[in-house]
C-alpha cells in the first residue's frame, strides 16, 4: 500500500523537488502548505492545505523543510496530530530542539541536519575519525559553502559533523564549538572543533573536515551538486518512518547504521 505524504513548505525549492520525488519512489502525495504571506503557487495539479493540521489529518506522514522560526509550533502541532514527522529544517535553537524531543515522545519523528546518505557516510566517519585522532594531537577544523540565501550559519550538516568529531572524542559539542573567529583571537584553544562559513552564489552545499597535526593534515569533504539528493533521502526517510514507535530517529537508522 502507498504511504501518503504530506509536504510543508511545498512552494519552496526543496517543496518542489519532494513533490516530484514521492510519487517517483511509489507513494501518494497528499498535497502541501506553502510558507504563510508567501504567495507562492503550489505545483501545479497538487492541492495546497490551509494549514498543517488539515495536511496532517490527510497524511500518513509529513515531511518539513520550513523555516527554523515555526519548529516549535510545528511541533506542538505535529504531536497534536498524532502522525509520522520528517524534519529537515536547519538553524534549530537548543529550545527548538526540546520541543522536538517532546514531540517524539507522542510521534516517530526522523531529524536530521542532512538527509543525503552521502553526508551520512560522512558522518559515521567523522565520528571515527575523532575518536582515532587525538584533540591533543590534531585539531578539527570544519569549512562549509552554501548559496547566497542560506540563512543560518554554521550549517547543520556542519554542526553534525561537528557533533560526530566531538562524540568520537567523548566531547561536550556545545564546550568546544568556535564559530565566526574575528580580530585578535589569541591563539587556539587544544580540543575546540572550528567552523568557518561561506556564502557565495548558488552553491548547494560543500563540507571539509580537516584534521591537522605538526606532521599531516587529514581533509574529508562531502559536495552535494543537486538538492534532489536531500529529496530522495527525505522521501526514504518517510516512507521508513511510518508505523514506527513514538521516538526521536536519525538519518542514520533509516540506512541501517545504528
Amino acid at each position: 500500500m502507498a504511504h501518503r505524504i504530506g509536504i510543508a513548505g511545498i512552494t519552496g525549492r526543496m517543496g518542489q523537488l519532494l513533490a516530484e520525488e514521492v510519487p517517483a519512489a511509489g507513494a501518494t502525495l497528499t498535497g502541501g502548505i506553502g510558507r504563510s504571506g508567501s504567495g507562492k503557487p503550489g505545483p501545479s495539479g497538487i492541492a495546497l492545505f490551509p494549514d498543517l493540521v488539515t495536511l496532517a489529518a490527510a497524511s500518513e506522514v509529513v515531511i518539513d523543510f520550513t523555516h527554523a522560526s515555526t519548529a516549535q509550533v510545528t511541533a506542538a502541532a505535529m504531536a497534536g496530530s498524532g502522525k509520522a514527522w520528517v524534519l529537515g529544517s536547519s538553524g534549530l535553537s537548543g529550545a527548538d530542539e526540546a520541543a522536538v524531543e517532546a514531540a517524539s515522545r507522542a510521534i516517530p519523528i526522523v531529524y536530521a541536519s542532512n538527509f543525503s546518505a552521502g553526508v551520512n557516510l560522512v558522518l559515521a566517519l567523522c565520528e571515527r575519525m575523532g575518536a582515532a585522532l587525538p584533540a591533543e594531537a590534531y585539531d578539527a577544523e570544519i569549512m562549509e559553502m552554501h548559496h547566497r540565501q542560506k540563512v543560518d550559519a554554521p550549517s547543520g550538516t556542519a554542526i553534525g559533523m561537528g557533533r560526530a568529531v566531538a562524540k568520537g572524542r567523548g566531547q561536550k559539542f556545545e564546550d568546544v564549538l568556535v564559530s565566526g573567529r574575528t580580530g585578535h583571537t589569541g591563539a587556539r584553544e587544544t580540543g575546540a572543533i572550528g567552523f568557518a562559513s561561506l556564502r557565495g552564489g548558488q552553491v548547494v552545499g560543500e563540507h571539509t573536515l580537516i584534521f591537522a597535526s605538526g606532521t599531516e593534515h587529514i581533509a574529508l569533504t562531502h559536495r552535494a551538486f543537486d538538492r534532489r539528493a536531500f529529496a530522495t533521502g527525505a522521501v526514504r526517510a518517510a516512507q521508513w518512518v511510518v508505523g514506527k514507535k513514538p521516538g526521536l530517529y536519525s538519518m542514520m537508522d533509516v540506512l541501517g547504521m545504528t
